[in-house]
Parts: C-alpha cells; sequence; structure tokens
C-alpha cells in the first residue's frame, strides 16, 4: 500500500480512513447526489497510493469527502470539507518565500500553505473550486483560507485567501509573509 514516495498505511490505518470516508460520505450524500460509495472506494483501493494523502488531509483536520467526479477519466475529486480551515494548517505563511521573509525578522510561522500541501501530495483549491466548494455548504464563517494565486499577483507580493461572511464568499489579498491563527489552507486530491 506505499505510495510513490514509499509512504504506507499499515492496514488498521487504511480500515480506519476507508471507515470515516464511507461516514462521511454517507451523511453528506448533497455533497455528490448521484455517486455511489462502491465506486469511490473501488477507485480508493485501484490507487492506494493516494490513501497517504488522503490520510494526511484527515489527520490534520481536513475531513477529507468527494465533491465530484471527472468521468472521463474516471476520477473521484476530494475537497477539504472541515467547517473551518483545516486546524492542523494554521498559522501558516502562503509560500516558502513568504515564509523565509518571515524568519529573516526572527518570526517563525508554523510553515507555509504549499509547501505543506506538496508534502502532503495533494493541491491548493483554486478561487473556482473554493467557490464550488461554498455552494455546498457554509465555510471558513470563522476562518479563512490561502488559495491558490495567480503567478501575476504572486510576482508582485501577493497572495489570495479567501472566506465566508455575512452569507458572501469573498476573496482577498494579503502579502505572502502574512500568517493568522485563523487562516490556513483547504486541499483538493484527484484519486
Amino acid at each position: 500500500m506505499a505510495n510513490e514516495s514509499g509512504r504506507e498505511l499499515s492496514s488498521e490505518q487504511r480500515e480506519a480512513l476507508l471507515a470515516a470516508l464511507r461516514t462521511r460520505f454517507e451523511d453528506n450524500r448533497s455533497r455528490h447526489k448521484d455517486l455511489d460509495w462502491s465506486k469511490v472506494e473501488a477507485r480508493l483501493d485501484s490507487h492506494s497510493h493516494t490513501l497517504w494523502s488522503l490520510e494526511e488531509m484527515e489527520r490534520t483536520g481536513g475531513e477529507p469527502d468527494v465533491v465530484g467526479c471527472d468521468r472521463s477519466a474516471g476520477a473521484f475529486i476530494f475537497f477539504d470539507c472541515s467547517k473551518e480551515t483545516p486546524h492542523g494548517r494554521r498559522n501558516i505563511c502562503y509560500d516558502q518565500e513568504g515564509q523565509a521573509m518571515r524568519e529573516k525578522k526572527g518570526v517563525h510561522p508554523a510553515g507555509n500553505a504549499l509547501g505543506m500541501a506538496a508534502a502532503m501530495g495533494i493541491e491548493l483549491l483554486t478561487e473556482e473550486q473554493y467557490r464550488e466548494l461554498q455552494r455546498l455548504g457554509s465555510f471558513d464563517t470563522k476562518t479563512s483560507s490561502w488559495i491558490r494565486t495567480p503567478t501575476n499577483i504572486r510576482t508582485l507580493g501577493g497572495a489570495l485567501f479567501a472566506d465566508r461572511r455575512y452569507g458572501h464568499v469573498f476573496v482577498y489579498h494579503n502579502s505572502a509573509p502574512s500568517f493568522y491563527s485563523s487562516r490556513g489552507f483547504r486541499g483538493s486530491l484527484r484519486v
């Protein structure tokens, strides 16, 4: 059950993860009305290298769930669906460059969103994906999440984050070295 980077789950971890994913899938049918868990589980079994990434999403508080299917590729799409930005991924800058700028000043954030996502084998949500998530429920009503920032904005020193306030989804900007105890990131994974 090892993935490409040699990470593997024990059989107990695998069973616990699958049970958590199945329960969440069944408890949140509105996120995937036309999908069947048996097909998701079969896909996970045939792509077991992705289980480690899903476990990392779960371990850090993301509560991953299926939000769609790319029928042409047969892939299922998982997003972090925790009510608030995942608690194990907060207090972080946008990227390594931003983190290095903070650390040079003697301030030490818990990490950076792009680096953590890459280490977990997932991608940050884009603005479009974030808005798609928000159509499935109300997320980040007390927190905010870094989202993938276009290169032209990042080149100028900025980074984007989003949240839901007053019944509306807002996308904002901040400098990439910024970090707050209520800001983390949400990820996506195609299986």
